[in-house]
């Protein structure tokens, strides 16, 4: 499944699995892979430890993976104040 994805897809896609305000649904948006798959992709690509560590903290509610768990008031991809973003490469001003 992630064979599909370059070094620095699979990078970006861990990072922003990583972060606990990035929903899933950005994740699926951006590259179209579903929850299942980026949970397959981090398990073979973390070690087992970081890995159980992730899957604690995303399902123990304190992190906001899941748009329909998040405060209504962060159901947003991105922050209003983040310069555009394309191809996963921050633009100059």
């Amino acid at each position: 499944m992630h064979s599909e994805f370059n070094p620095e897809q699979t990078d970006r896609i861990i990072e922003m699995a990583w972060e606990d305000k990035t929903p899933f649904e950005a994740i699926e948006f951006q590259f179209k892979i579903t929850e299942p798959e980026v949970i397959e992709l981090m398990r073979a690509e973390l070690k087992p430890s970081s890995f159980r560590l992730w899957r604690k903290r995303v399902n123990s509610g304190i992190s906001q993976k899941h748009l329909m768990k998040r405060n209504p008031e962060i159901n947003r991809f991105k922050c209003s104040r983040q310069r555009t973003i394309s191809h996963n490469k921050i633009s100059k001003r």
